[in-house]
């Protein structure tokens, strides 16, 4: 069946990649004049480490700009991925628990980007180049990746496929750059005129969650070599709705736990241009998120027992804090043409508390934190030389420091007769260092682009200290771990005509373990996790080839891929009890992190946007965009439960003067049985999976421009209010269970979302 699979899938490439042949042919026999002429091609950072034009990058990524933002009313990372084929964003309902069996079910509200098929720590989340916090999930407790406001941003860009050649460890599936708002975006005017004074002023609405944000921008140039930003943020919202109808104040609930979540932001940044040849950009980042749970599906059904839980609360809060001072000089020297220097003080900080009230009037508390301290420095150098009358060369060069520092603490008490709760850490405070040389080459010519790259990286885990680490003392005492990694690339990018473009590209990835994963313990009741200090990192390689096409009419990228994985990390794998027989305390069930998958991800991506030209004063265009992925664990042969079904997006875009108007149909697969590695839920003979069905839904937004500086964007979302689900938010979730909740994992119905945006 696997193979099976894959033929088919190879076959759907083939037609597909042989559709977008013969349509960019057809239309360039129509016309012969590019669509740049009509369209501004996008500068972006990620896929070079330097200023680059999306188009001459051998590689597939996604850039959401500033006006998409804010016509998109994208207000998280779960809706910048919402029309993007192949990536996603997970966001299940708030119903973990605080006590009892382990379940982080929504913990993690955002808990960070699926690329092509992988998600969580492996994928590189950056802002302004500078690492995000790591996602941390132990037991109940879980900590996502959403540290971003969206609000401090005027771009994002998205990398498909390994990243580790430009940005080291972790770069296994993909990266997401956020680049955060600059003074020049509110002082430089169109007709090339510069302002004293500019900024914005926002506030929007947002149904799904009832969220309601109010923010601010304003931008100074304080002389002619000095200029200055700030913007602020606050936000309200509650739980995110669904489809639910059940309000029962105890297990059998399917509508949202209450939840009052609210977060503030705060970006300063000061550019200074002390001379033609420098410019230093000093920048103040504070992000804090905090929510409040009221957990009314974790409530026992009478009749109750002593130990059955009556009530249940937690409170959540992040904060992270970032000084980024970034340099820049022009040498105009036989070594480099410009050196870029970046150093970067970075803490995020998370806490989890929790309580549980039981029917005999017993209390549980717990109190978890995780928290990481981060220096990053970078040295980068770039030369360009032209080699002959038809061929130059620039050459990117650098080192990079990254040094962290991570701790965890777990807090508690339980009442008599329960053992007392012992303060504990899960793993020791631990030092993550990594140092890195790399060099990439860019060959180009007319026609040619050809781009060679290795990375050499050598990472290390360094216990810090053993006080507190659980059991204390530890009978296992927390190890140290080191080792390298080499991660080379190469793309070939053939310009046919100035209308279109093919290209190919091999990347290789990394990720090293985690101080979590090498050092992580726990001892329950008839349950005992092991640390495993002998974990390898993970490593990918990816071949790409893609299509690109720019017209008159027609925009279009096409690209398919296939990564192969080794020595992938499954998170506690059910190692069964010592002796084989049935768990109990004196015989526990043993868990640990071990090496052990070998998995072949392949798939494709269709995106574009055709213009259909000028109708009854406007202009009319359909944005549409296709993501097809297969995956296959080669130690079993079966498929990989966890990928995403597919998702088609198609849209109908009216555009005057005055309004824009846009209509977005998305498909959504439905995720069938035999893409599943068992049909039922892990451990279980009886519980079936639940399959998502196959949904359309509908989206119709637009934009009244009031005046040149005035602005209102609305959207009504889910417009037929189709009930649908996501595949990773009900992934392990039994469709036989009793209670039947799974209408609580439903996606909300029809929203309605407003955004007025001024501009002085």
């Amino acid at each position: 069946m696997p193979h099976q699979n894959r033929s088919h899938t190879f076959k759907q490439l083939t037609r597909l990649l042989g559709f977008a042949f013969g349509t960019l042919v057809t239309a360039h026999a129509q016309t012969g004049v590019p669509r740049a002429v009509a369209t501004l091609r996008e500068v972006v950072v990620s896929g070079s480490r330097s200023d680059q034009l999306d188009d001459d990058l051998p590689l597939s990524l996604d850039v959401i700009n500033a006006r998409e933002i804010e016509e998109g009313q994208i207000g998280d990372i779960r809706g910048a991925a919402k029309n993007l084929p192949n990536v996603s964003v997970k966001r299940a309902p708030a119903r973990f628990s605080v006590t009892g069996r382990g379940n982080p079910v929504g913990a993690d509200s955002n808990a960070g980007f699926n690329i092509r098929g992988q998600g969580g720590n492996r994928v590189v989340m950056l802002v302004d180049g500078v690492r995000l916090p790591r996602s941390y999930i132990n037991g109940s407790n879980a900590f996502g990746r959403d540290s971003v406001s969206i609000s401090l941003l005027k771009r994002i860009e998205i990398l498909r496929g390994p990243s580790s050649v430009l940005y080291g460890s972790d770069g296994l599936a993909g990266l997401v750059n956020f680049i955060t708002l600059e003074p020049a975006d509110f002082l430089n005017l169109p007709n090339g005129e510069r302002k004293a004074l500019g900024g914005r002023a926002w506030v929007s609405y947002s149904g799904d969650d009832s969220g309601k944000t109010v923010g601010g921008t304003v931008a100074g140039a304080a002389s002619d070599t000095a200029e200055w930003l700030l913007t602020g943020t606050r936000n309200r919202a509650g739980a995110m709705s669904n489809m639910g109808t059940n309000n029962a104040a105890n297990v059998d609930r399917t509508t949202p736990n209450p939840q009052t979540s609210w977060g503030d932001s705060l970006l300063g940044k000061l550019v200074l241009r002390p001379t033609a040849d420098q410019r230093h950009v000093v920048t103040l980042e504070h992000v804090t998120k905090d929510g409040d749970f009221n957990l009314l599906s974790n409530r026992a059904k009478p009749p109750y027992v002593a130990a059955s839980v009556v009530d249940e609360t937690s409170s959540k809060t992040m904060d992270r804090n970032r000084l980024t001072w970034v340099g820049r000089y022009q040498l105009k020297a036989s070594l480099a043409d410009e050196l870029q220097t970046v150093l970067s003080r970075q803490i995020g900080a998370a806490q989890d508390n929790g309580q549980t009230v039981r029917f005999d009037g017993g209390v549980r508390v717990r109190k978890t934190s995780y928290n990481e301290r981060a220096w990053q420095a970078n040295v980068q150098a770039s030369k360009v030389t032209t080699l002959t009358s038809r061929w130059s060369q620039k050459v990117t060069y650098g080192v990079d420091h990254v040094s962290t520092g991570l701790s965890s603490f777990a807090d508690g008490s339980d009442p008599a007769p329960l053992t007392p709760f012992l303060p504990k850490k899960y793993f020791p405070d631990t030092r993550d260092t990594s140092n890195a040389i790399y060099v990439q080459s860019e060959l180009i010519s007319d026609d040619w682009s050809i781009t060679p790259g290795a990375r050499m990286d050598w990472f290390s885990l360094a216990v810090l200290s053993q006080d507190g680490y659980y059991p204390s003392p530890s009978t296992i005492p927390g190890t140290s771990l080191s080792g390298s990694a080499f991660s080379p690339k190469l793309g070939v990018m053939y310009r046919a005509t100035p209308q279109w473009s093919v290209y190919g590209n091999y990347a290789s990835g990394f990720r090293a373990p985690e101080a979590q994963q090498v050092n992580n313990v726990f001892e329950g009741f008839n349950a005992k996790l092991l640390p495993n200090p002998n974990l390898k990192p993970e490593k990918s390689q990816n071949v790409e080839i893609g299509l690109r096409t720019r017209l008159d009419q027609l925009s279009l990228d096409v690209a398919a891929f296939t990564g192969r994985y080794t020595n992938l990390i499954q998170e506690k794998k059910d190692l069964g009890t010592a002796n084989g027989l049935v768990a109990s305390p004196a015989n526990p069930t043993l868990f640990q992190t071990v090496n052990i998958d070998k998995a072949t991800i392949s798939g494709f991506e269709i995106k574009g946007n055709m213009a259909w030209g000028r109708f009854a004063g406007g202009m009319l265009s359909s944005p549409f965009s296709y993501g097809h992925t297969r995956g296959t664990n080669d130690t079993n042969g079966l498929p990989l439960t966890y990928i995403e079904p597919a998702r088609l997006s198609v849209g109908l875009k009216y555009e005057t003067s005055a309004w824009d108007w846009r209509l977005d149909l998305t498909h959504h697969a439905t995720k069938k049985a035999s893409e599943l590695e068992s049909r039922y839920i892990p451990k279980s003979t009886s519980q079936l999976q639940f399959l998502v069905p196959a949904a359309n839904t509908l989206d119709l937004s637009g934009q009244w421009r009031i005046r040149r500086d005035v602005r209102l964007n609305f959207a009504i979302t889910n417009l037929t209010n189709q009930k649908y689900w996501n595949w990773s938010d009900v992934q392990g979730l039994a469709s036989n269970a009793v209670p039947v909740v799974v209408d609580a994992y439903t996606q909300p119905g029809r929203q309605l979302n407003l955004l007025l945006m001024v501009d002085f």
